[in-house]
């Protein structure tokens, strides 16, 4: 499965480097295309030359490719890949990834990936239980990365414990594996809303709320590692550029040019997930200059917004809707009415009263209620794990 695939192969400084160049001819063999990029370090334990030989390209191990000055560019090579496979992954390249720290080029290359990445970590026993590691190597995972555990067996220091890096036969059936496997919204066209909408007062004033569009943009990041052909339309926001990359963006700033931008695309998907906090209000009058501060009081006329949801829900043919809800008080009543009333399939809940849930946060605590009203519960997770299982619940209805 692995003849035309691109992999880029990040060596970092282990003495288990040497086992790059079995990987490499392993990955060559199968007919597959390798981009080696070493940390400085890596050179220490096998050369550049080697690696350049077996693959068939010039090794990446600098910003700047030679005495000219010329750059190598970071960009080009996760949009090149496949995959991108960290081996070995030394436990000072995971904690700089896993912080966003950018000083060689093999950590910027996986910060600007749109590929998945799988790290092959190889360290001394007590390096890989330590709980800095343990955090690290969580923190990856809960981006969306993969990982290939390390082995037992005896190390480097002499000593006899888990990890070794994973043998090379071993690593090249993961990343065959892998690669053969198909997302589990393969096809699938998906269309998400996210963040927050400004129902505009005057020119300089808006009625809003607290979204930020995290939880939204986590939902499409695990819905493109999953296949589908992604379209978020986003409210105002602070989202980095960098994490929205691989997804069609449709920028709105109103309830009304949401319900626009959603309802135009609404009949090519497959999958509607409706995140964003859409305004209930709209001032009745905005004013078209700014209101000065004269009267001791001032009174705001509102009207109500069309509602995104019951709208899509009315008309939907072969979409399957997934709505949210965010309550402060008899949730799961509000959410089962409102699952019910805009003809949705199944509803995700967030309380506010909740420690570490609803707006801002990185983390979340849902309930997802099904139409049948089955009602599944889960804790306190990363935003990146809770999308995974709203978009498990999503395949699984699929």
């Amino acid at each position: 499965m692995l003849q035309g695939k691109k992999i880029v192969l990040g060596v970092c400084g282990s003495i288990a480097a040497y086992k790059a160049a079995l990987l490499i001819r392993l990955f060559k063999k199968a007919g597959a295309g390798v981009q080696v990029i070493m940390t400085g370090s890596a050179k220490t334990f096998i050369t550049p030359l080697t690696l350049a030989t077996l693959s068939g390209r010039p090794v990446l191990s600098a910003f700047e490719k030679d005495a000219t000055g010329q750059w190598n560019n970071h960009v080009e090579p996760g949009l090149w890949a496949d995959v991108m496979l960290i081996a070995p992954a030394t436990a000072n390249t995971m904690a700089k990834m896993a912080s966003g720290i950018t000083d060689n080029l093999l950590t910027a290359v996986y910060l600007s990936a749109r590929c998945p990445v799988v790290f092959a970590p190889a360290m001394d026993l007590d390096m890989y239980r330590h709980p800095a590691i343990k955090d690290a190597m969580a923190k990856l995972a809960a981006f969306g990365n993969h990982f290939i555990e390390a082995e037992y067996g005896e190390l480097a220091s002499g000593l006899v414990g888990a990890g070794r890096m994973a043998e090379p036969g071993h690593i090249f059936a993961y990343v065959d594996d892998f690669l053969a496997k198909k997302g589990k919204l393969e096809g699938k066209n998906m269309l998400i809303t996210a963040g927050p909408t400004y129902e505009p007062i005057d020119p300089v004033r808006f009625v809003g709320n607290y979204a930020s569009g995290k939880m939204g943009l986590a939902i499409a990041r695990q819905a493109k590692a999953e296949g589908a052909r992604v379209t978020m339309v986003l409210g105002p926001n602070s989202l980095p550029a960098d994490k929205l990359q691989g997804i069609e963006i449709i920028n709105v700033t109103t309830a009304a040019e949401m319900l626009t931008a959603t309802d135009k695309h609404f009949a090519h998907q497959d999958i509607v997930v409706l995140a964003a906090a859409v305004a209930d209000y709209t001032p009745a009058r905005p004013a078209r200059q700014k209101i000065k501060k004269s009267a001791a009081s001032f009174s705001l006329d509102l009207a109500k917004t069309v509602d995104i949801a019951k709208t899509l829900g009315n008309k939907k043919k072969k979409q399957l809707l997934v709505g949210f809800a965010l309550e402060t008080e008899n949730e799961l009543a509000h959410a089962k009415e409102k699952l019910a009333r805009k003809n949705l399939d199944f509803i995700v809940l967030n309380s506010l009263s909740e420690e570490g849930a609803g707006f801002g946060h990185d983390t979340n605590k849902i309930t997802i209620i099904g139409k049948d009203n089955k009602i599944k519960k889960f804790k306190l997770k990363s935003k990146a794990e809770v999308a995974k299982d709203i978009i498990d619940e999503i395949a699984a209805l699929l």
